[in-house]
């Protein structure tokens, strides 16, 4: 589980942007963590919106959230359209998760997505959204120059991956589940040291968003198609502008220009450790990426100012 921020914008970003995102994933980390395993999600859910909304409104930048926690008239969140930053700056579009992880029932987000993800390096159509997933398994596998047997895959453990799991397997190819945090899932694919090759699956929307900008900072290829399965949902995408139901969106159709991405960790889990709590001090690990550099900073801090977590 994660705190996890996107900024975008047409023009190059400052550098310093990308220590000050840090700031606010962290604070929205710490925030969170505070509530871990009192069975509380909403309101942990709550106390990170409300550290990222105030960390933000202290950023140089004039932004708007452009992927949030729903509709201003549907959630007491970081909302879809809500202007953020002290205008003294670049205008930038935000896509915020405030606590990936949680659910989407918890959080009132609508919106499911189809995705499939892969590292850097390989041809382009390596992958295929719409082709079967032994085949994309054993494509991947022809690219990299391996056996299907060699390659895994990793999926959200929900029962509607059952076919997929089943189809995956019956290549040869290793299947890792995760609980939650399909952000993290889609990173993985470009990390060589994880051991994971290709990511299956639907998952939330906004978090396909936030995984494109992080692929588009370090590399990989990755294809999603909105899931529209109700009225409701095929008229809030024609609300939105979304004239073809059933468009592809590749990395660069969801991430355009310079981007920042950040993340810190709230639990431990296979990419980022979780805040720990000390009698003096409070320690994170955030990770945080740059597009236009292709740049990857793993930042452990200490903080001991502790007053201010609790005063913010």
């Amino acid at each position: 589980m994660s705190s996890t921020i996107t900024i975008q914008a047409g023009q190059a970003l400052e550098r310093i942007l990308s220590l000050e995102i840090v700031r606010v994933t962290e604070r929205a980390a710490v925030s969170a963590a505070r509530l871990r395993g009192h069975g509380k999600d909403k309101a942990s859910d709550q106390a990170a919106v409300d550290a990222m909304r105030r960390e933000l409104n202290k950023l140089p930048i004039d932004g708007t959230v452009v992927i949030g926690e729903g509709e201003m008239d549907e959630a007491p969140m970081l909302f879809i359209g809500e202007q953020v930053g002290n205008k003294n700056g670049p205008k930038v579009d935000i896509a915020v998760d405030p606590l990936e992880g949680t659910t989407l029932s918890a959080k009132n987000m609508p919106g499911a997505m189809d995705k499939i993800a892969i590292g850097p390096g390989h041809p382009k159509g390596t992958i295929d959204l719409d082709a079967p997933a032994d085949e994309n398994i054993i494509s991947l596998a022809k690219a990299k120059g391996v056996k299907p047997s060699e390659i895994t895959a990793i999926l959200l453990d929900r029962p509607r991956h059952a076919k997929i799991i089943e189809a995956v397997r019956k290549t040869g190819a290793a299947v890792s589940l995760i609980s939650d945090g399909d952000v993290a899932g889609v990173i993985h694919c470009a990390e060589p040291k994880t051991g994971i090759d290709i990511y299956l699956g639907s998952g939330g929307a906004p978090e396909g968003v936030l995984a494109a900008a992080a692929l588009r900072c370090i590399g990989g290829q990755m294809q999603c198609r909105l899931v529209i399965d109700s009225e409701a949902l095929r008229e809030r995408t024609l609300k939105m502008g979304i004239k073809d139901p059933k468009k592809v969106y590749e990395i660069e159709d969801m991430v355009k220009g310079d981007c920042l991405f950040a993340a810190t960790g709230v639990t431990t889990g296979a990419m980022l450790t979780g805040v720990k709590f000390g009698k003096n001090i409070i320690e994170t690990e955030t990770v945080v990426m740059r597009s236009v550099t292709g740049t990857v900073r793993w930042i452990r801090a200490e903080h001991r100012q502790l007053d201010k977590f609790h005063l913010d």
